[in-house]
């Protein structure tokens, strides 16, 4: 079965939904096959390093509003075995990491790479916009970061990734992460692994056509 991940590495809840999802795939007894889809949560520019908390509280209501929110998602992570650290984590635009995730996937890194994204950026505060860092991420998972930096620099990808970002606003996918199983059935949110697993259950049951 074919997974569709449409998902921000700098969103918290497509992390934890990710982590679910493994989880899942623990007690799924059949083939699955993972492709990552690009969202923006938000696609404005970053101009300059800023700490996450200062940009969410900007948008969603002040520090105390920011901080609130921050502790409840790093409950949640905490209980699917998560380490988040929204005092170290910076905001960043994602369009060249979704970029970096797409020359990965010809690599077969790309799961390794958004790992390692998302752990950047919430637990080791690294800035996921920076093309220096996501070079370096690139190394980690052992890929050539010369040749990731260079891929960074150049503007290949770019007007696929445009694209695919509006396709992903057209399928009707406005909140992240969205699951999209067999190519027709989605699953929206950072469902529990029982709801996810009783989700591949039933649609791996109607695509082979059995009751």
């Amino acid at each position: 079965m074919e997974i569709e991940i449409y998902a921000d590495v700098v969103c918290p809840w497509c992390y934890i939904g990710k982590r679910r999802l493994e989880q899942a795939l623990e007690s799924y007894d059949g083939e699955v096959t993972v492709h990552y889809r690009p969202f923006q949560l938000d696609p404005s520019p970053v101009p300059e390093p800023q700490p996450l908390l200062d940009a969410l509280g900007a948008k969603f209501g002040g520090p105390d509003r920011a901080r609130q929110m921050a502790q409840h998602v790093t409950g949640v992570a905490a209980g699917t075995g998560l380490k988040l650290d929204f005092d170290r984590a910076v905001a960043a635009n994602t369009f060249d990491a979704h970029r970096l995730v797409a020359w990965a996937t010809d690599q077969g890194r790309a799961g390794e790479l958004v790992e390692a994204l998302y752990r950047a950026h919430f637990t080791d505060g690294v800035d996921v916009g920076s093309r220096d860092a996501l070079a370096a991420l690139a190394a980690e998972v052992g890929l050539d970061a010369a040749e990731a930096r260079r891929f960074l620099d150049s503007d290949e990808r770019v007007a696929e990734l445009t694209a695919d970002l509006a396709a992903a606003r057209q399928l009707g996918v406005t909140s992240v992460p969205t699951f999209v199983l067999a190519g027709k059935y989605a699953v929206t949110g950072a469902q529990e692994p029982a709801t996810l697993l009783a989700a591949l259950t039933e649609v791996q049951r109607r695509e082979s056509g059995t009751d």
